[in-house]
């Protein structure tokens, strides 16, 4: 075979923490934790905008947010970007592509509506010409909540439980493409586990497990709202006794998930492609559960922006931790340098392909970015921030607040050292570099506004990055 397959599936909302091979105990994650042994764990991987469409967008495009335009949630893609499908379809791939799109909403909260949920075929699949078994957006996990589209606008809905049904597909596609005619790149966007967290939305034998288990607050929790937050991340009154209730649903899901990564990991030796086939699992974005007095994410926490990714490529890629420094506009040039493909010259993240068959190292800090409030317009919620192996600095754009914090002796990041004298020097290190580095993509820390009046029209984004003046 010239070029591997690609099997990419990533959760959604599941933080770097909360699986047992990163020393938690409460996880029941034995088949993620098995991966984990076989496959490259890349242990300071972040997401570059901890928001779930402004993360596709440059997962897919290899771009910053400031360049896709995706700022928020429930707005919709332009598809005049040179995207990962596009590569692999030039390359002569089947790219398949089943689960949770989230790049196609073009208005807020009309999630089951079919001129939503329904990405017809086209260029709006940016390059999944393939198989293409999607919604762009739901967290309810069974019918009648819970459907997917083909290529109509007829919802077909999910047969039991939605994350092992999308797995079924998942799974059915490759005994449909395994050892054809073309390499095979297929993504699979699993929507656990993000809430609602209800015990009603994951299967009763799942949250059996977890009844007896005891969930405390995390211990960098707090009673107050973070000011900074936005609607998406402020505690109700009710909703704060509720947090461990949450967290014994959302372990639940987990659990679910790791039986599905299991089951598509049997699939690929039982059709004998193992060898040939790159296997990447990752996540989205992470959770806060009352870390910093905040839940959900689109901030630059830990608990929000570390995510777990395991990329599985025997006989190719040593298996260990690789502690280098990765952002998610690096996946796509990594991925299709790594397969022997080349990625488009407009993509703004790095080929770290060699940090993963070789002893070669990336120390350059991760550039990540908030650009508003997680699903609507508006001021006042803008940050930047870098991350490199052990401090995270970030400033606000309303109030110039800033944040320090060093991550190997404070991992809960409550000790802010930005005023600290004697942390003066990482400060002013981390702080130019994230200024030249936004200098560098044309990030000019703009407010949330600005994209509504020059970036989106009826929430569809009308620019592309070439465009931006």
């Amino acid at each position: 075979m010239s070029h591997p397959n690609l099997i990419y599936v990533f959760a959604d909302q599941l933080r770097w923490a909360s699986v047992g091979y990163n020393g938690d105990t409460l996880a029941e994650t034995p088949n993620i934790d098995d991966l984990a042994r076989d496959s490259a764990d890349i242990t300071n991987a972040v997401s570059g905008h901890p928001v779930c469409a402004p993360y596709r967008a440059s997962l897919l495009t290899g771009k910053y947010t400031t360049s896709t335009g995706m700022v928020i949630n429930e707005i919709r893609m332009n598809p005049h970007h040179k995207c990962f499908a596009h590569v692999l379809n030039d390359a002569g791939y089947d790219s398949s592509y089943i689960g949770k799109w989230h790049l196609y909403a073009a208005q807020l909260g009309h999630h089951y509506d079919p001129e939503n949920s329904f990405v017809p075929p086209g260029e709006d699949r940016l390059g999944f010409d393939g198989y293409f078994a999607a919604y762009n957006f739901h967290h309810e996990y069974y019918a009648p909540k819970a459907y997917y589209h083909l290529d109509t606008p007829e919802k077909i809905y999910a047969e039991g439980y939605e994350p092992d049904f999308m797995t079924d597909l998942a799974i059915k596609r490759l005994k449909e493409v395994a050892n054809g005619d073309k390499p095979f790149a297929l993504f699979l966007s699993l929507g656990t586990p993000h809430d609602p967290w209800t015990p009603d939305n994951v299967p009763k034998e799942y949250l059996d497990r977890f009844r007896d288990k005891d969930f405390r607050l995390p211990p960098n929790y707090s009673k107050h709202n973070d000011p900074h937050a936005d609607m998406w991340a402020k505690f109700l009154p009710f909703q704060r006794n509720k947090i461990t209730d949450w967290m014994r649903v959302y372990y639940a899901m987990v659990a679910n998930l790791d039986y599905n990564v299991g089951r598509l990991r049997s699939a690929l030796k039982e059709l004998g492609i193992e060898k040939d086939t790159v296997f990447v699992f990752t996540s989205d974005h992470g959770e806060m559960f009352g870390a910093h007095g905040r839940h959900a994410k689109n901030i630059f926490y830990d608990e929000a922006v570390r995510v777990p990714f395991l990329i599985e490529w025997p006989g190719h890629i040593p298996a260990g931790k690789k502690d280098f420094c990765f952002n998610t506009v690096d996946i796509m040039p990594t991925l299709l340098s790594l397969m022997g493909l080349n990625y488009p010259t407009e993509v703004e993240g790095e080929d770290l392909s060699q940090c993963l068959t070789s002893d070669a190292d990336n120390t350059n800090p991760s550039l990540m970015m908030g650009t508003g409030p997680t699903a609507i317009f508006g001021i006042g919620k803008e940050w930047r921030a870098v991350r490199d192996k052990r401090f995270t600095y970030a400033v606000y754009r309303i109030d110039k607040s800033e944040y320090l914090f060093d991550n190997q002796s404070d991992p809960y990041q409550v000790r802010n050292l930005a005023h600290n004298p004697e942390f003066k020097e990482q400060k002013a290190r981390l702080k130019a570099y994230m200024y030249e580095k936004m200098k560098e993509i044309g990030d000019d820390f703009d407010c949330n506004l600005h994209y509504i009046s020059r970036w989106v029209k009826k929430r569809k984004i009308v620019r592309t990055a070439t465009l931006k003046q």
